[in-house]
């Protein structure tokens, strides 16, 4: 049975900050037909279920759902087709894909598509703890659904697993639903925590923060009774609990990229781009945190923007670049987007490290040349870095890849003694 097959001209796959803004931006353009899908019944994004504030600008602070009806507004306003419940399964062609929603299956063919799809929490299974299976086990992203957008009750106390920015988010919820956090736990060392025991400090009720401890088991029977802690020194303990909260861990949802066959950045696991983000398939853009995983809001919507306006040009007629190189990282850098570089790129690149660095060097190569060099004041675990893009113009698109790493390191292939 053949599916009905229609034509836009720019579809959009996900209705979070990034691609709302990327439809906004380009029906606000000119182009007449531009088309978001998003497999949810809402559209918005993370953001509609997370309540606390901190969305928006510092002269305009919004919440997470007022921040979601404003993306939504504006592509709305501007003239671009949101449709919900509406589920992209693969590909039908190098710029079609196969959906299927509440009217049936359906193929729609496009000039360009902007992929948006996010990132998600990897949740207890994937993270391979062990245990029994009992009720009160979520993901920040589950907890806040549970609590926000459908009023369902929790336990009374929960440990919250991770210690970065949306752990403290998670911890926020949890006391809205008139639950104790009675503690956090990370494998980080206590070195590498000080901004998480800064925020910590800024509570009104500050949570135990259990540093260097893995979570080594579930407990309970139909309900969740406590976990079981290992410190890294051997020392292991029982935390009483009836909820617990996986937070951070982020990957991307990247299965439809996957199944289109493009190519993959081994960092991030989300989709290859280059400074204007297209990806390997020409025609096919990518935006927000399927790229980086996972950033703000504000850090997604100006993803779309930027998207958007590569689609334009491509639009037009503007050729890509023919030669990008790959822009790889090195131990302790764990990821850098965009992860393609061609000559003349010009936004920031952002990064990030897996461990605390004081004053860090970083340091840009490419064949034994330096192409750039800059200090930055720290790098903290599950912070984004920004690397400026200046050094782009002497990039050599027939050398071989270009690596940025933490000065003092050697690169596996020794450029980096040539460094200063």
């Amino acid at each position: 049975m053949s599916r009905p097959e229609r034509e836009v001209d720019v579809l959009v796959v996900g209705a979070g900050p990034a691609g709302l803004a990327a439809a906004a931006r380009l029906a606000a353009a000119g182009v007449a037909r531009v088309e978001v899908l998003d497999r949810e019944q809402h559209a918005g994004g993370v953001p509609r279920h997370c309540h606390h504030g901190g969305f928006g600008t510092w002269t305009h602070p919004l919440t997470g759902p007022a921040y979601a009806r404003l993306v939504l507004t504006a592509a709305v306003r501007a003239g671009a087709v949101v449709r919900t419940g509406i589920t992209a399964l693969d590909w039908a062609g190098p710029l079609a894909l196969n959906t299927v929603g509440p009217q049936g299956p359906e193929a729609i063919h496009a000039a360009a598509v902007v992929l948006a799809t996010g990132a998600r929490e990897r949740p207890r299974a994937a993270r391979l703890v062990p245990g029994t299976r009992p009720n009160g086990v979520y993901t920040t992203g589950e907890l806040q659904q549970a609590v926000h957008l459908y009023g369902q009750r929790i336990g009374t106390r929960a440990v919250v697993v991770g210690a970065e920015d949306v752990s403290y988010a998670a911890a926020e919820t949890v006391r809205a639903a008139g639950a104790e956090v009675v503690a956090m736990v990370t494998e980080l060392p206590i070195a590498q925590t000080a901004i998480t025991r800064a925020h910590n400090a800024r509570l009104r009720h500050r949570i135990p923060l259990l540093t260097d401890t893995t979570v080594t088991e579930l407990l309970g029977h139909g309900r969740l009774s406590g976990v079981r802690v290992r410190h890294r020194d051997g020392r292991n303990a029982q935390l009483a609990c009836d909820t617990v909260v996986f937070t951070g861990d982020f990957v991307p949802d990247h299965e439809l990229a996957r199944k289109g066959r493009l190519v993959l950045d081994p960092g991030t696991r989300g989709p290859a781009v280059d400074g204007a983000l297209h990806t390997s398939r020409p025609g096919v853009f990518a935006a927000g945190s399927l790229l980086h995983p996972v950033e703000s809001a504000a850090t997604a919507t100006r993803d779309g923007v930027r998207a958007a306006a590569a689609v334009l040009e491509s639009l037009a007629g503007a050729e890509r670049p023919r030669h990008t190189v790959p822009l790889l990282v090195e131990s302790p850098l764990r990821w850098i987007v965009p992860n393609r570089v061609a000559p003349g790129d010009e936004h920031p690149y952002v990064l990030r490290a897996s461990a605390l660095l004081k004053r860090p060097v970083l340091q840009v190569g490419q064949d034994g040349r330096v192409l750039h060099q800059e200090r930055l004041r720290a790098a903290v675990p599950n912070r984004t870095l920004a690397l400026a893009a200046g050094w782009t113009r002497l990039v050599d698109v027939n050398g071989g890849p270009v690596r940025v790493v933490v000065g003092g390191r050697r690169s596996s292939d020794s450029w980096a003694g040539n460094l200063p």
